[in-house]
């Protein structure tokens, strides 16, 4: 079949457009979208290791008084604000000893009551003649022990009633319940710890070998690689923070350390997590992630020379910083890569 000469030019130019972008595009172009010169920088040396999830405080809430707990309010991984009722505990006795000093106070309020009595007609008889002035003395005097009396047993029921309203279990700051032994029915003792509630923002703690003590510092950089993943093939999705604490005391050969990293409320306390910590620094190559090639499972990237460009294996790692790559071999410094 002949084919129309328009359809002829058509074809030529497409297949020399097709020829242009292949040689273009080929390992000994010279045209190039972008190139990076390769220096030699100082960069933090990051050391792999495990931290666990740690509260600021764990704070435990105890019982005031002894007695039988009869009821709980939260379970374990509840969120409490402080002075949150947690569990009551009661005490029959309380109650027995209320109802007791209650009667007294009945009592006692009677006998006051015809004192008084008895102290406004002498009071009335004592012008005119008609009783003592010792007798009257003796009246008003037992009036006002009576009214003492009231008042100490009024203290005193004051007192029971503190006492029972100590029986509810506050807890005492804000935080998240780890742990919760009351169970309704249990006895418990003054002073015993119905439940341990984790306070404050949760922070990383970690522990390194004696030998990185004297190189770490407040406010350096770490960062977490998410859960379940390799922080190397994940390094664009580490969560970042810093080192703000250093124990003076090295125990067991290991040194302890506390780092903050935002929102880790959804993480359990005690978990472990990896992360990357600086402990020195050190020389290193970086190039740009994406001006890597890989074929193969082998990285290659193009140097840019004179006589034309030219693919060069090299061994790539994590460089912790965002959109770098550290090459361990393959390259030097000067190299000119050529970037995307």
């Amino acid at each position: 079949m002949r084919q129309h000469p328009r359809q002829s030019v058509a074809f030529g130019r497409f297949a020399c457009y097709a020829l242009a972008l292949i040689l273009a595009l080929a390992p000994g172009a010279k045209v190039q979208a972008g190139e990076f010169v390769v220096r030699s920088r100082t960069i933090n040396d990051i050391k792999a290791m495990f931290g666990q999830v740690a509260p600021r405080d764990i704070v435990p809430a105890r019982t005031q008084i002894g007695g039988t707990v009869i009821s709980r309010s939260v379970d374990e991984g509840a969120q409490v604000k402080a002075g949150d009722v947690i569990a009551v505990v009661a005490d029959p006795k309380l109650a027995l000893q209320a109802q007791a000093l209650d009667e007294q106070l009945r009592g006692l309020g009677s006998q006051l009551g015809n004192a008084n009595v008895a102290l406004e007609r002498a009071k009335a008889l004592l012008p005119r003649g008609f009783t003592t002035q010792s007798a009257y003395d003796q009246i008003k005097t037992n009036a006002d022990v009576l009214q003492h009396q009231i008042d100490s047993m009024r203290s005193q029921r004051a007192v029971i009633a503190q006492q029972t309203k100590e029986g509810q279990v506050l807890a005492p700051k804000d935080g998240r319940v780890l742990t919760m032994s009351a169970i309704p029915g249990s006895v418990v003792m003054a002073g015993e710890a119905i439940a341990r509630i984790a306070a404050g923002a949760a922070y990383l703690r970690l522990s390194l070998p004696e030998r990185h003590a004297a190189l770490l510092a407040v406010g350096a950089p770490v960062a977490m690689a998410p859960r379940g993943l390799d922080g190397i093939a994940v390094a664009d999705k580490l969560r970042k923070g810093r080192i703000v604490k250093i124990y003076p005391e090295i125990d067991n050969g290991r040194v302890t350390v506390d780092a903050e990293v935002d929102d880790l409320d959804g993480y359990f306390i005690g978990e472990r997590v990896q992360i990357f910590a600086p402990i020195g620094e050190r020389r290193a190559l970086l190039i740009p992630r994406d001006a890597i090639i890989t074929r193969s499972g082998v990285d290659y990237v193009r140097i840019l020379r004179p006589e034309g460009a030219l693919d060069v294996a090299i061994v790539a790692a994590d460089a912790h910083e965002e959109g770098m790559a550290e090459a361990l071999t393959g390259l030097n410094a000067g190299d000119k890569v050529a970037t995307p």
